[in-house]
Order: C-alpha cells, then sequence, then structure tokens
C-alpha cells in the first residue's frame, strides 16, 4: 500500500474497475467511475490554485461523492478536512478560519458537476506539520475546544495495513457503513472496504429498523458500529424477527465495535443474538490513527470486559503520575508508541508537547494489564471520582450494574457534594420490558463492589445520554443531573 492514500485508491480502482465500489439508496458507483470522478474533481481544485498540503473542507454524509471528494483532495495534493453537512453554520466558519481553508468541496451527487467552493481568498500561511498530511480531524470537544488532529499518509495508511493483517477485509465483502465519514472509525472502515476491492454500502443516516433491513437485504458481511446503536437496535422489542432474520442468514461475517466501552450486558447479548458472527470489540484514538487494541471472541471468553491485545506495531505501558510503570495489575494510564501517531495538534505545539511524556502518548485512560497479557480500561483519568477520600473509576460501577440481567446500560458521574467531595450519581437503563429497583441493584452490587464504590442517588432512563458524535456521553449526563432533568430509579 502506498504511503500516500490517493495513489492507494486509484491503484485499487485499477485493480477492480468493473466491480460495484459505492452502493447507496439510488446509486451504484463502479471503482472506475469512482477513479473517473475523483480525476475530474481533482483537476477542477487545482484549477482554483490548491497548493501542496492545503487544507480543504470535504462535506460528508455518507454520500457516493463525498468518497469521490475524499479521493479528489488527495490526487489534488491537498489535506482533507472532512466535516458532516449537518455541522452548524457557525461551528463550520470556525473549522474554516481554524485550518484557514479557502477551498471548499460539497459534493454528495458525484454524477453531477463538482461544486468547489471558495471559502477565502488566499491560501493559508505555510505549515510544516501539514507536509504530507491526509486529515485534519478535529475532535469532539466534549472536554473543551475541539483540537485538530493532524494524520499523515504514512501513519493512517501505515495502521490501515496493520489493522488488514487482522481483519483481512475480502474483495467479496459487502461493508456496510452507518459511521460518519469525518471521524476515523468511519473512514478506516470505508477505506479498507475500497482498497480491498469490496462494495462499500453506504447509509447516509441510523435507523434501528432500517439497519436490519440492509444488513439482511444487501447480505451485508462488515458493519463498524459504536454500541449506542446497538443499544437502539436491542431496546426495541418488535425488531426481534428482523434481529433473527440476520443471524440465521449466515452473512454477517463481522461486527467491529467501538468508539465507547462496550460493556458487559451488551457484549453478551450481542453474542447471544448474533451468534455466527464474531464480535470485535476496538480501542482506539483519533491521535493514534485508531485500532490499537483488540479484542477478539476469544479474549472476551478468556477475559469479559477486556479491550485485548495491542495491534502489531503498538507498544503500550501503564504508568503512573510521574511516568514510571506501575506494578502488574495496578492501575495507572494507558500510554502507546507507535509508528502510527499524530504529526502533531494543528497550530499547537504547546499541546502537541503535553500529549507525550517521554515519547509516550497519553491517551488519558485509566487501564490495568492482567497476567495473562490482556488489558482493561479502569476509566478516564479526568472522570476519577473522589467520594469521602476513597477514588474510584466509574467503569468499574458501569460494568457491575450491567451485569445484572436486567440492566441494559449504566452511566456514572460524580457529582460535587459539601459533605464527601462528590457523590456518585448513575443512570441505569433497563432492559426492555424489565423493571429494576434501586433494592435489588443494591443486593446484585453488595458481592461485587466495596461499599464506598455504591451510587449514592439512583436515576432512571431510557437511553443513556448522547453527545454531539452519537456517542454515549458522560459530559452530557453531567448536564442532565445538573438541570435537575432525571427521574429517580423506583426503590
Amino acid at each position: 500500500m502506498s504511503d500516500r492514500l490517493g495513489q492507494a485508491l486509484l491503484q485499487a480502482c485499477t485493480s477492480f474497475s468493473n466491480a460495484t465500489a459505492l452502493q447507496a439508496p439510488g446509486a451504484l458507483v463502479t471503482y472506475r467511475t469512482l477513479a473517473d470522478q475523483a480525476r475530474a474533481a481533482a483537476a477542477l481544485l487545482r484549477t482554483a490554485g490548491l497548493q501542496a498540503d492545503e487544507p480543504v473542507l470535504v462535506m460528508v454524509s455518507n454520500q457516493p461523492g463525498d468518497i469521490a471528494a475524499l479521493l479528489a483532495v488527495w490526487l489534488a495534493g491537498g489535506v482533507v478536512v472532512a466535516v458532516h453537512r449537518s455541522t452548524p453554520p457557525a461551528l463550520l466558519a470556525g473549522l474554516q478560519q481554524r485550518t484557514g481553508a479557502r477551498l471548499g468541496l460539497d459534493w454528495p451527487d458525484a454524477g453531477a458537476v463538482p461544486a468547489v467552493q471558495h471559502c477565502g481568498d488566499k491560501p493559508p500561511p505555510l505549515r510544516p506539520l501539514l507536509a504530507g498530511a491526509a486529515f485534519i480531524i478535529f475532535t469532539s470537544g466534549s472536554t473543551g475546544v475541539p483540537k485538530g488532529v493532524v494524520l499523515s499518509h504514512a501513519a493512517f495508511g501505515g495502521k490501515l495495513q496493520q489493522i488488514d493483517s487482522l481483519l483481512h477485509f475480502q474483495p467479496t465483502d459487502r461493508t456496510l457503513l452507518v459511521l460518519n465519514l469525518s471521524f476515523g472509525f468511519g473512514l478506516w472502515v470505508a477505506l479498507l472496504t475500497l482498497l480491498r476491492g469490496g462494495t462499500l454500502v453506504m447509509a447516509p443516516r441510523f435507523d434501528a429498523a432500517d439497519f436490519l433491513a440492509t444488513l439482511a437485504a444487501q447480505r451485508i458481511s462488515l458493519v463498524g458500529l459504536v454500541p449506542t446503536m446497538m443499544r437502539v437496535v436491542l431496546s426495541d422489542p418488535a425488531l426481534g424477527p428482523a434481529m433473527a432474520q440476520v443471524a440465521q442468514q449466515g452473512s454477517l461475517r463481522q461486527i467491529l465495535i467501538g468508539g465507547e466501552l462496550l460493556g458487559l450486558s451488551l457484549a453478551d447479548t450481542l453474542r447471544q443474538r448474533f451468534a455466527g458472527s464474531a464480535l470485535i470489540d476496538i480501542y482506539g484514538l483519533t491521535e493514534t490513527s485508531t485500532c490499537d487494541f483488540f479484542s477478539f471472541p476469544a479474549d472476551y471468553a478468556q477475559r469479559p470486559g477486556c479491550i485485548g491485545r495491542p495491534s502489531p506495531r503498538v507498544q503500550h505501558r501503564i504508568a503512573d503520575a510521574s511516568g514510571q510503570p506501575v506494578a502488574p495489575g495496578a492501575v495507572g494510564e494507558l500510554q502507546l508508541r507507535s509508528p502510527f501517531l499524530l504529526a502533531g495538534y494543528l497550530d499547537a505545539p504547546e499541546l502537541t508537547a503535553a500529549a507525550f511524556q517521554q515519547g509516550w502518548f497519553r491517551t488519558g485512560d485509566l487501564a490495568r494489564q492482567h497476567a495473562d497479557g490482556l488489558v482493561e480500561l479502569m476509566g478516564r483519568q479526568k472522570e476519577l471520582i473522589s467520594r469521602g477520600g476513597h477514588k474510584l473509576t466509574p467503569v468499574e460501577v458501569e460494568q457491575a450494574l450491567s451485569a445484572h440481567p436486567d440492566v441494559a446500560a449504566a452511566m456514572v458521574a460524580g457529582v460535587a457534594d459539601a459533605v464527601l467531595g462528590e457523590r456518585i450519581h448513575v443512570l441505569v437503563v433497563p432492559r426492555s420490558g424489565s423493571v429494576v429497583t434501586v433494592a435489588a441493584l443494591r443486593q446484585h452490587l453488595a458481592g461485587r463492589l466495596e461499599k464506598f464504590k455504591h451510587p449514592d442517588a439512583w436515576h432512571l432512563g431510557d437511553a443513556l445520554p448522547l453527545g454531539r458524535t452519537g456517542k454515549a456521553d458522560r459530559g452530557a449526563l453531567a448536564a442532565l443531573l445538573a438541570a435537575g432533568q432525571t427521574q429517580p430509579l423506583p426503590p
């Protein structure tokens, strides 16, 4: 695979020219057509004066033209800044100002004339950081102003090779894309499908019923998801027959899931409902080109709840605050080192420097490694709850609660308290048709967690609160709690 993603994708278009590359409602695009469309748009970008390594805003919403636009920018020598079409105008203007992009490409229908948009009159200043860059991907910003993560062609392309060495994408694969192309997870799933000659079936939006219908009707073999999507699917009892049809059909080879904590209850349910499909839990960050740990079915059987083992060429350590490795089995910060890390944060050298400790990238995630080599996440450093002098991670409480057969999901947050420093609040989402009570859950926790880790306040919800990216978001829960917009769990 070339370090230049555009050339690698163009080569795939030549190798699989007559095969169907992209499929969407009302559209079928062959690899040859994809290449022709991208070349035409690249020529327009060059005519507009695009310079080497210059950022280009690319509007995306899982339309066939989005892929052609990505390829066009790379063929013209630019850097892709993928932005979802639903992005509010004020936020879009902020991204344009931060990147300095003077050109944009909004091209949902690649069969039409490419729409090159002019956002500014002069090119941005030369940035050495962008030399050889493929993407600028902005983080969700749930803990502050979004940071522009710069990923090179060499880093992202190299990580794609390592992912494929584990997942083995095939020319016969039909991959359903429901993840946004503005995030790393959606990008690598789409690109690996195309680089290996498969068909990318594109869903502009996620709807639980449509999702299951598409899996069956299109005989999908691979799909990438965040756990929240599957919680939505499982929350509707009426979808049971559709899930059974997908399972019985036997086409779905792999369910790739990541982006947030999977949880024991959801993992068990998915493995039962889709017993013939390999459920593969994936951990990674935008800054690391994603996919740093894989938990395959054998890893889950050995140690439920773990994130598995590192992908090839990814090194890891678990360190204390001073950067010293912790004792075996102890909790510390998970830190990573690989050839696939970010080039840096856009125009923020101080943030880039702070992201590393002794050459290791600081994930901000707490973890511990077991004697069998499997790694288990224990929460975020910033999410540590300090209650009465005791420190605990929300994840360990959530995992214990999610092991209850009537609990579909749980989310924990710390709320400031004048006496204890913080109190533990939990939002519980019961399984469809089930009723859970505080008394039952307290009894359930009695043999699983120390008393100081038991929640102080219990809240009932229909679903976990979501952030801007569609993932379950602890910050959104904190906002609901602060506003008093929750209902109590029955005693």
